[in-house]
């Protein structure tokens, strides 16, 4: 492996490239992008286009970087994609908890709001609140899913497992619903 760079405005792809130990040339064979354009997308001269980022993360085990390029360089998700921050596990799921926790309270709230179908002026501020609150459950439940996709592809949970064990419980759900 070449020596890293010593630059400091790296940017998430430069970054997850250093940090699988990869040269340019090195992820240039691995991705099937030119070396050339790496250096572009990682000198910020350019932005990655979609097909690179997925390449670029599954080459780099870094699946945090498609997020990342939802939420900062594609126009769209800008709009709509939040940036999740990978979180330990723990933290992950207390997150998570302590949101559906707080929306169990909320919910009779919801009820009362959304039944007649019309949110009034004095029902709005509640509806924003819980807005908030969902809000923070998805961002929770990104973040763990996030986790898992990161040791999915470090190899720490087997991915061929996974898929199989979520099919399962995906079946054993649809049939509990018949």
């Amino acid at each position: 492996m070449g020596k890293r760079s010593t630059r400091e405005d790296k940017n998430v792809y430069f970054r997850a490239r250093e940090d699988a130990g990869l040269t340019r040339a090195e992820a240039s064979e691995a991705t099937s992008i030119s070396e050339s354009r790496i250096e572009k997308i990682e000198l910020q001269n350019s932005v990655p286009h979609p097909d690179e980022v997925n390449a670029m993360a599954e080459a780099y085990g870094s699946p945090s970087i498609c997020n990342y390029y939802c939420s900062h360089d594609c126009e769209i998700g800008q709009h709509y994609v939040p940036e999740i921050q990978t979180r330990h596990l723990t933290q992950a799921v207390l997150e998570m908890l302590a949101s559906l926790n707080d929306l169990e309270e909320q919910k009779n709230r919801l009820i009362a709001i959304t039944a007649d179908g019309i949110i009034d002026d004095n029902e709005i501020k509640d509806l924003a609140r819980i807005q908030n609150e969902l809000d923070r459950i998805s961002m929770a439940i990104d973040s763990f899913n996030l986790w898992v996709d990161d040791k999915t592809a470090a190899g720490v949970i087997d991915k061929d497992k996974l898929s199989a064990a979520r099919a399962a419980a995906k079946e054993k759900g649809r049939s509990s619903d018949l």
